[in-house]
């Protein structure tokens, strides 16, 4: 005799609850009693983050759905932006990780506030209103800063710059990227830690550093830096993913910024 078959629907929810998404999807198709308990809300309310209703109720947007499940999915297909179109919110569909991606309004941009050095346009690929194009500095310093607690706990994860370069580019061949918790690191001990990135296509080929991927939404990304996200009993602050050239006399422009993505890895 199938042991399951004397358990109630309630009990295997409770047990598929300990498992992952995929099992859950997989277990539906054992038969009519374990897929009207695998789709139950019990076991993909485990699923989503339990901060989940606090997050969709931030959305510029009203989340329509019609289950827990229906929910699950709809925030790992379509990002949904919030707190006035200046943060994009999903989840990583294999595990339900939390996704972030801090749009240029988002970030600490030296002179940015500045229309001879940066200028705030749109771009028809972009989830946001707005990106940010640099005109011309000397000075490059891109900061994007989130609260740990607002992510997934016990993760790894990544940030990556979500960019595009202008035909026109100059000066963008290799910039310092680092990541640090704010509170555990100074700005100086990142800095001496930090690693190279190239954001320009046509860099010199003796130039060594982390080179851009292409994305499927029409964007390039680079990795700026990791870490791990301990347990919900220790709370690591903010933490901060920075780009910075500061050679002298080192002009850069041509570079267009979509924001900052922290996902897990």
């Amino acid at each position: 005799m199938n042991p399951f078959t004397i358990l109630s629907e309630g009990c295997i929810s409770d047990i598929v609850s300990f498992t992952t998404p995929a099992d859950a999807v997989r277990s539906s198709v054992i038969s009519k009693g374990f897929k009207s308990a695998a789709e139950s809300d019990i076991v993909w309310d485990k699923f989503l983050p339990s901060d989940h209703q606090d997050i969709v109720s931030r959305s510029v947007y009203p989340v329509i759905f019609y289950s827990k499940k229906d929910l699950y999915f709809r925030l790992c297909e379509s990002p949904i932006l919030l707190d006035e179109d200046r943060l994009s919110f999903w989840l990583d569909k294999t595990n339900g990780k939390k996704c972030y991606l801090l749009s240029a309004r988002q970030l600490t941009i030296s002179f940015s506030d500045t229309q001879l050095f940066w200028e705030h346009t749109s771009d028809a690929d972009s989830r946001f209103p707005e990106v940010v194009f640099l005109n011309g500095v000397d000075l490059l310093d891109i900061r994007g800063k989130i609260g740990t607690r607002a992510l997934s706990t016990r993760t790894n994860y990544a940030a990556y710059l979500v960019f595009k370069i202008s035909e026109r580019y100059h000066g963008l061949e290799s910039t310092n990227a680092m990541v640090r918790f704010v509170n555990q690191q100074s700005e100086d001990e990142a800095e001496e830690r930090a690693t190279v990135v190239i954001l320009a296509a046509r860099a010199p080929r003796h130039l060594k550093g982390r080179l851009p991927e292409k994305r499927t939404d029409g964007w390039l990304e680079v990795e700026i830096g990791n870490f791990y996200n301990g347990g919900s009993s220790h709370d690591n602050g903010d933490v901060e993913a920075r780009l910075l050239d500061s050679r002298p006399s080192h002009a850069k422009s041509g570079l267009i910024i979509e924001g900052v993505e922290f996902r897990p890895i």
